[in-house]
């Protein structure tokens, strides 16, 4: 079972004084990438089940089950990739 799951984030570490230590920046767009193509990988598979419904090799339920995965990690992508933009419009819109 693929399933979108967003697991082995970096914990920002707190140092004595408070302040967040920075992680490699390049951990997030690794994160990013693998959710992308976790998301194609679950679209491509039930692209792929349908074809095989049409052809006789699945049943009505795998298909089903494949294509609401996709649906439901395409809409978790989309509702992270949401917030990510509000967040970073709130950031633009602050005064120093």
């Amino acid at each position: 079972m693929d399933v979108l799951k967003i697991q082995n984030l970096p914990q920002a570490a707190a140092g004595i004084n408070g302040k967040v230590q920075q992680k490699d920046n390049a951990e997030f767009g690794k994160i990013i990438k693998g959710a992308i193509e976790k998301v194609d990988r679950l679209e491509k598979n039930a692209d792929q089940s349908v074809v095989d419904l049409l052809q006789g090799k699945a049943s009505i339920h795998e298909t089903m089950i494949a294509l609401q995965k996709a649906d439901m990690s395409m809409q978790l992508l989309l509702n992270i990739r949401n917030k990510v933009i509000e967040s970073y419009q709130n950031i633009m819109h602050m005064q120093f």
